[in-house]
């Protein structure tokens, strides 16, 4: 018989050192999000599932728990993804003309992990622009997702890594190719996997120049070097040519605004590729010891989010899991508190008040017990001298 006190897999408690490593994260980067114009959304943790999976794909629908509502009957989903809320929200509570851009914060529950140490409820960071195609939004969203990972990596040295790929490199070789979802579904992952026998194996009966295409996209990623090389390898069709344009467009404004930044291309990453509509990034930090990298923030344009709400607008942006930037970055240092004695005494208790209005921390031990705490460090005491209660450095051994 299993522990009542046991957690389902994937699935554990936030301790209060971690916790408030990400509420120190989740507060610097709102205020990233609240300089540039975002406005701060909280949508519910459950809602009709059709609304929770529209405009993305089958793979949210595997991550995605159900349930049924016992008011209504109808079929409920915990949310695996924020991304359609919002885009709902922009649809029909706000319904504006001009440009919104929203952003939240909340947790998110998945079905499956999406790796062997991977949590199965993410706290996931995100902020979406609606009603603007034009690439000033996409570059808004990257640099927005650049400026929130160096404030949460500010002491890190090792400079940060974006890799842009875009949806319509894919869409564009396959034009007039007639594929069902699910070989085109196995197509773009075998192409993010680099996988190149199921490659061949899905279009061998396609044309030379359709298969040779996609050989080439395999070998399409590195430096500035893939765009120039994908220029000369790839057919020259308008939806490529537009997309390649794009590209270079935005990593040399990227380049411009953080000259530390690596930018790199992945012409066959096709991850989310029923997702996303255009460009997309991966944003990676340093690589840790025996780990393969694994991607801080991810995101990019998805004009296709709210069609089914009847109001099918423009939309990029990008999300990240603060859970796992919490683990990536170094923990704040213990918050310095003041140590009190408890007491009945009027004059004690009137000074603890007005040094916690001041903005202090301080901490009462409370009769037969002594403070054991790894989030606030006592670094000063309170202590009584000449008749008044006075704040009084501790010796660092104390």
């Amino acid at each position: 018989m299993l522990s009542a006190w046991l957690l389902p897999e994937h699935v554990a408690d936030v301790l209060p050192a971690q916790a408030r490593h990400l509420e120190v994260l989740r507060r610097r980067l709102l205020d990233r999000a609240a300089g540039y114009g975002f406005e701060l959304v909280v949508p519910p943790l459950l809602e009709h599932l059709d609304a929770l999976l529209s405009g993305t794909g089958s793979q949210l629908e595997l991550r995605t728990f159900k349930l049924v509502d016992q008011l209504s009957g109808r079929t409920l989903g915990l949310r695996a993804d924020t991304t359609p809320q919002a885009a709902r929200i922009d649809a029909h509570l706000l319904n504006r003309e001009g440009v919104t851009r929203l952003c939240y914060c909340g947790p998110v529950l998945h079905t499956r992990p999406a790796g062997v140490a991977a949590t199965r409820e993410p706290l996931q960071f995100g902020c979406e622009i609606f009603g603007h195609g034009g690439l000033e939004a996409d570059l808004e969203a990257a640099e927005l997702a650049l400026d929130c990972l160096h404030d949460a990596l500010a002491d890190q040295a090792a400079p940060l890594v974006i890799d842009l790929a875009d949806a319509r490199v894919l869409r564009g070789l396959l034009a007039g190719v007639a594929l069902q979802a699910e070989p085109l579904h196995a197509l773009a992952r075998a192409l993010a996997q680099k996988d190149a026998p199921a490659v061949a194996a899905l279009v061998a009966g396609q044309s030379a120049e359709l298969r040779a295409a996609l050989h080439s996209l395999l070998r399409l990623y590195g430096g500035p070097e893939v765009l120039a090389e994908a220029r000369r390898v790839l057919p020259q069709r308008a939806l490529v040519r537009q997309a390649l344009d794009e590209l270079e467009w935005l990593a040399a404004h990227l380049a411009k605004a953080f000259p530390a930044l690596r930018v790199g291309f992945d012409l066959s990453d096709m991850s989310g590729y029923a997702y996303y509509s255009g460009a997309r990034f991966a944003i990676y930090g340093a690589r840790r010891q025996g780990r393969a990298a694994e991607a801080l923030a991810r995101g990019g344009r998805y004009d296709e989010v709210g069609a089914v709400f009847g109001r099918n607008r423009p939309a990029v942006g990008f999300s990240l899991d603060l859970k796992a930037l919490a683990e990536a970055t170094p923990p704040p240092a213990a918050r310095g508190a003041i140590r009190a004695p408890w007491s009945e005494d009027a004059e004690l208790r009137a000074a603890v008040r007005r040094l916690r209005e001041a903005g202090e921390t301080v901490i009462a031990v409370l009769p037969g017990d002594r403070p054991e705490t790894q989030v606030y460090a006592c670094d000063r005491e309170l202590v009584q001298a000449a008749g008044r209660w006075v704040v009084r450095v501790l010796d660092p051994v104390s």
